[in-house]
């Protein structure tokens, strides 16, 4: 596909999202912004959190890392599934009993305004570099693909993806994402399976049958690594690591489950989060067959790119086709999008509801300071991915995103599991200090873990480690008088 080709895509894909957009932010008020007036179809709610939950990173980083880690990620899928058993049951009874806008308000009525105004800024952390990491990707790819052609600088091509996501979001908010998460993830799930089939064409494997023992025959595919206990990809350290990042990256983090709280009640909000588990697993296992048949068409075909750039690199190629290439770059970004439209609207709620509580505003000025900090909040987004191009070169993404969550999600952890586990009440002031402390205790000891624990290294794990020292250290803050845990 020619540049002109590929903008006249995207400015048709932004076309039918701001149509989209039209229809469903009518209602521009904070209640359809924040929570869709709580009335979205939990199937629609489900679908759409595929996109949201997989976004460019895995659209790209997944296959690219197949290569070197071969299928070691999908130890990981596994604790995911179990992880989002532990929101359904656990988490999301909690939410919708207290009939929560912002999730880190339970922190609130547990602690006290310290811890909750904690939680909430190690989200607005958490979610910020996560977003930003997703956006990097993608605005790479399309830097390489199309606006190099033209002479365009990076900072613009982030501006203008950053700004794009504004335009569809700054009335509907949260409303408007159930259904452009929707037909965002359609365009994604489409687009692999159509490289699927052109890949299976080109390596001559002419049914599902040889596409399976392709890949039950290759030395890539291999899944469980039990052998060493150091290796990052051990298969412990792996799923427990899934199940951790599920809970804190989608149960304790307000994008995600601002999306569950859009539902009618409890009962829709777990028939989402369950039937969105299950098929979260097998389209981990597309990404992985397809990051497998990549690298074997890269090395028939003499194709050197690795990691994130293999993807777009062999989608792009003449002898792909145009109808294949099309595909790749919808999926791309609406993997993108799906993830990052939320990612602001959740960013934009978390700031208003519990850093400078909307709700105690003038009536007449809300929805007048929610757009500032939406505008706020897009320009911010475009500072940091600037910042990460700077940073990060040749990396798989995807395992740079799990790192970062692993040091801010980790006071999340802490903070919840020691709400919820146990009835102590705690010297609220000091929390803070404990948010800091653990973060950094965590990075010392991943950085020397091969002196200190004989040859040791921590993969995702660091996130329970951290999770597990801001527990320790609410202990140490604990007066012992016994409160309602709110389960």
């Amino acid at each position: 596909m020619t540049a002109t080709q590929i903008l006249l895509l995207i400015a048709a894909y932004f076309g039918v999202l701001i149509l989209i957009s039209y229809f469903t932010g009518k209602e521009d008020t904070n209640a359809a912004f924040f929570k869709a007036n709580k009335s979205a179809p939990w199937y629609l709610v489900a679908f759409g959190m595929i996109g949201a939950s997989l976004s460019g990173v895995t659209f790209i980083s997944v296959p690219g890392a197949v290569e070197g880690k071969q299928f070691g990620y999908f130890q990981v899928v596994l604790g995911y599934f179990v992880g989002y058993l532990v929101i359904a049951y656990v988490l999301l009874p909690l939410y919708y009993r207290l009939n929560l806008t912002s999730i880190y308000t339970y922190l609130r009525d547990r602690f006290g305004s310290t811890s909750y105004k904690t939680g909430s800024v190690a989200f607005l952390i958490s979610r910020t570099v996560g977003a930003a990491f997703r956006l990097f990707l993608v605005a790479k790819v399309l830097q390489l693909l199309v606006f190099n052609q033209f002479g365009i600088p990076f900072p613009v091509t982030v501006l203008i993806t950053i700004a794009l996501i504004w335009l569809y979001t700054f009335k509907g908010g949260i409303k408007t994402i159930i259904f452009t998460d929707t037909l965002q993830t359609l365009f994604m799930l489409t687009a692999v399976i159509v490289a699927i089939f052109f890949l299976a064409s080109a390596l001559n494997l002419n049914s599902i049958s040889e596409v399976y023992s392709n890949i039950t025959n290759s030395n890539m595919s291999k899944v469980f690594f039990f052998s060493d206990g150091n290796d990052p990809q051990y298969f412990w350290k792996s799923f427990l690591a899934g199940i951790f990042i599920t809970i804190t990256m989608t149960g304790l983090d307000q994008d995600m489950m601002q999306k569950n709280l859009t539902c009618r009640n409890i009962k829709e909000a777990q028939k989402n989060m369950l039937s969105f588990a299950v098929v979260l697993v097998f389209v981990n296992i597309l990404f992985l067959a397809l990051g497998l048949m990549l690298t074997q068409y890269a090395e028939q075909n003499g194709i050197t790119a690795k990691k994130d750039d293999l993807f777009p690199t062999v989608a792009m190629l003449p002898e792909i086709g145009i109808a294949t290439s099309a595909f790749f770059l919808l999926g791309l970004i609406a993997a993108a999008y799906s993830s990052a439209d939320s990612a602001l609207t959740s960013l934009t709620t978390a700031f208003c509801i519990d850093i400078i509580e909307l709700d105690k505003k003038p009536q007449q000025e809300q929805k007048k300071i929610r757009k500032r900090v939406h505008i706020f909040f897009s320009f911010l987004l475009v500072a940091v991915i600037i910042l990460f191009d700077t940073i990060f070169k040749d990396v798989s993404v995807i395992w740079e995103l799990f790192k970062a969550a692993g040091y801010t999600y980790g006071p999340l952890l802490g903070l919840f599991a020691f709400g919820i586990l146990t009835k102590n009440h705690i010297k609220d002031k000091y929390v803070w200090i404990i948010a800091i402390a653990a973060p950094l205790l965590s990075y010392f000891m991943n950085l020397y873990s091969k002196e200190l624990l004989f040859g040791y290294q921590f993969g995702f794990e660091i996130l329970i480690v951290n999770g597990l020292l801001t527990f320790i250290g609410l202990l140490f803050i604990t007066n012992k008088k016994e409160v309602n845990t709110g389960l």
